[in-house]
């Protein structure tokens, strides 16, 4: 009895990726697909070959506008990432922000600070900020003391973050890479001082706040391609193109497999099978 229980079993796919269930050779075949497509993406943005281009969006401009209003002001600017950790991928996103606000800020002969929880992290954006002011020819203007590290504790680095908020009055708030229950905390202190706010996160539990509360956001993948954009970076450049290609051939299945499912009666079923190979 057993035996035959076993054998009218439906069989799991013949293909499966990580775990043999339904749908999971779709899985990897996305899955190599992507990694061919950011490997040839990468190498052609590192050989300077021709890839699609990525848009400027509407909040690096507003950075811009910001660091300007903090210069015409006299006031310093203040540019944070909460959740910072080396292996995060915001953190990566976040280092170019830092580096691009920092070398505006250098220009421009006016204060960013910038406020850590990692000690790792506040190392490295040590570095990139003293790079700018190196690039920028003003190496004197950079001061050690405005990249500051506080606590590693969630609210006592909001706290933290909030004082110095209240005391320096920066003209630029600048929030950008993860964020969680500290959000709004942060930006409504902005909001006291009057600071002109630009924020940006991946995480869809806080764009709300940040929407609410600050001049501009930077939504979701937006932060990604926005940090690509600013740094010119071959890996981020690449990832971010390779997304998109994939964006686009995943929609245009879609569209064809409707159209099949509901014009073509030998094309039914067609693609929930081959997914279900």
């Amino acid at each position: 009895m057993m035996m035959l229980l076993a054998a009218a079993a439906p069989a799991p796919p013949k293909w499966g990726f990580v775990r043999p269930v339904d749908h999971a050779v779709s899985g990897l075949f996305v899955t190599l697909i992507m990694m061919f497509l950011c490997w040839m993406m990468i190498n052609r943005a590192r050989a300077g070959l021709p890839i699609p281009a990525i848009r400027k969006i509407a909040g690096l401009d507003a950075i811009d506008e910001a660091v300007g209003r903090a210069t015409e002001m006299g006031r310093p600017v203040h540019i944070s990432d909460f959740a910072a950790g080396l292996g995060m991928v915001t953190t990566w996103a976040f280092w170019a922000y830092l580096a691009h606000t920092a070398k505006l800020c250098a220009q421009y002969d006016t204060r960013i600070i910038n406020c850590n929880r990692d000690i790792l992290v506040y190392s490295v954006n040590e570095e990139i900020v003293q790079a700018a002011y190196l690039e920028a020819g003003r190496p004197d203007a950079f001061n050690r003391d405005d990249i500051r590290f506080y606590s590693p504790r969630q609210f006592a680095w909001a706290a933290a973050v909030c004082g110095m908020l209240m005391r320096e009055k920066p003209a630029a708030n600048i929030l950008v890479g993860a964020f969680f229950a500290e959000s709004l905390i942060l930006a409504e202190s902005g909001n006291l001082i009057g600071a002109i706010q630009v924020a940006g996160t991946q995480s869809t539990a806080q764009l709300p706040f940040f929407m609410a509360a600050c001049d501009y956001t930077i939504i979701g993948e937006e932060m990604f391609a926005g940090a690509a954009y600013l740094s010119r970076e071959p890996v981020l450049v690449g990832t971010i193109v390779a997304q998109d290609v994939l964006k686009v051939a995943v929609f245009l299945v879609v569209v064809v497999g409707t159209l099949a499912q509901t014009f073509l009666p030998a094309g039914r079923n067609f693609i929930s099978n081959w997914l279900r190979f």
